[in-house]
């Protein structure tokens, strides 16, 4: 839908909804989703993107959202509470707000980062990541295509990046495409990229495929394990399974650590890691660290690797559970990771184990790695849990994801 589409829209009746008792309650709590079936009564039939009015049973103004027609979360709310335009000074205040969260959160040392984390600043269904003087802006929901243009010229105004790129969520595309031009990966601002882009975290130099790689180019909601990481290797020699691009391998290699080990089941992710160490060559604690790259699937590889031991495991898996019908089996499945990479510790040795499942609570995590921890015979101290970083802050239980918890022998 373009922009004639809104003019026509805004001349149509408003969209009003009506919902459920039960809905009531949870939007006035503040959760930021309406389900399909939560709609009682609709006025006329709603185009994708549009704002939807919410009533309460007694015809009082509950909520704003934008409307998608084809999606089971049928609104995304916007405004809860007495009424309010949405205009443009509306979203310069709820972009402003989410920028100012973020304030005295980094130096110059990190120029990677999120601006913008979807509900949990307001803006559901969207995502601003920063990579230096690269912008990502991910979209998780055909609601947000319409204003495409006006939130990225407002984006612009406000941070001025040398390019914008737009990923879309793979449930959107095709109708990003028919309905706009638009494309994954599309370079909406600047220059055409021929490449990855780097970034600073924390003094460290990484690569970010925006165009084509997973999540925006790269897992920024580690930063803060990392750091825990790279404080605990001194002298250490590490195993980082699911290594991905090396992250958690280049703090523990400038933290101290004798040797590292990043196991993958993907080449290419681990050419990514070899390009990473590369570019933090002249930091004297990462060039001295001995690096060994191994493809394989880590499952298996701990089968056959019985007598390898590390001094730090590293266990951070893609999302084990993407669909609430593979809770259980992804609880499993992660019991199964942190017994074998308890069987892999030296004494004194230290695991961390990362989940990026939503559908697996923290608390069932970490229960699952404290059964394994107790049934391996060895005498464990827990050293932390974490969460999310304050710039991957999560406002309601869906957004729930990340969780770790590091335990020493």
């Amino acid at each position: 839908m373009g922009i004639d589409e809104l003019h026509r829209l805004s001349k149509a009746p408003r969209l009003r909804l009506r919902v459920t008792a039960t809905a009531e309650s949870i939007l006035r709590a503040g959760h930021p989703w309406l389900f399909a079936d939560s709609v009682r009564e609709q006025n006329r039939a709603g185009q994708v993107g549009e704002l939807a009015v919410i009533y309460d049973r007694k015809d009082r103004f509950l909520a704003t959202g934008l409307f998608d027609p084809d999606s089971p979360i049928r609104v995304r709310v916007l405004h809860v509470g007495k009424p309010r335009v949405i205009d443009r000074d509306w979203w310069v205040e709820r972009l402003d707000r989410a920028l100012e969260g973020r304030q005295g959160l980094f130096n110059d040392q990190t120029n990677g980062f999120r601006w913008i984390n979807g509900e949990s600043d307001g803006w559901p269904g969207l995502v601003l990541d920063r990579y230096d003087r690269t912008l990502v802006l991910k979209l998780y929901t055909a609601a947000w295509l319409p204003r495409l243009e006006e939130i990225t010229g407002l984006i612009t105004t406000r941070l001025r990046p040398d390019r914008i790129v737009l990923r879309l969520s793979r449930n959107i595309q095709k109708l990003a495409q028919q309905q706009g031009g638009k494309a994954d990966g599309q370079v909406l601002l600047g220059p055409p990229l021929d490449g990855p882009v780097t970034f600073l975290e924390t003094g460290l130099l990484f690569e970010a495929d925006v165009v084509r790689g997973q999540k925006t180019g790269f897992f920024l909601d580690q930063r803060e394990n990392r750091r825990q990481v790279e404080a605990l290797a001194r002298g250490r020699e590490v195993l980082n399974a699911f290594s991905f691009s090396g992250g958690f391998s280049l703090y523990a290699a400038r933290g101290g650590a004798r040797s590292v080990t990043d196991l993958d089941l993907s080449a290419h992710a681990l050419e990514s890691a070899k390009r990473n160490v590369a570019l933090n060559a002249a930091n004297a604690s990462v060039a001295s660290c001995r690096h060994e790259f191994v493809q394989a699937d880590a499952f298996e590889w701990f089968n056959q690797q019985a007598g390898c031991r590390f001094d730090l495991v590293i266990l951070d898996p893609p999302s084990l559970a993407k669909r609430e019908d593979e809770r259980s089996g992804a609880i499993r499945a992660y019991g199964r990771l942190a017994s074998s990479g308890i069987e892999h510790l030296t004494r004194g040795g230290i695991l961390v184990a990362c989940s990026c499942s939503a559908h697996v609570v923290a608390e069932e995590f970490f229960e699952t790695v404290r059964r394994a921890a107790a049934n391996s015979d060895r005498t464990f101290k827990e050293l932390r849990t974490t969460r999310h970083a304050l710039d991957h802050a999560a406002t309601f239980k869906e957004a729930e994801y990340l969780k770790a918890i590091y335990l020493k022998v």
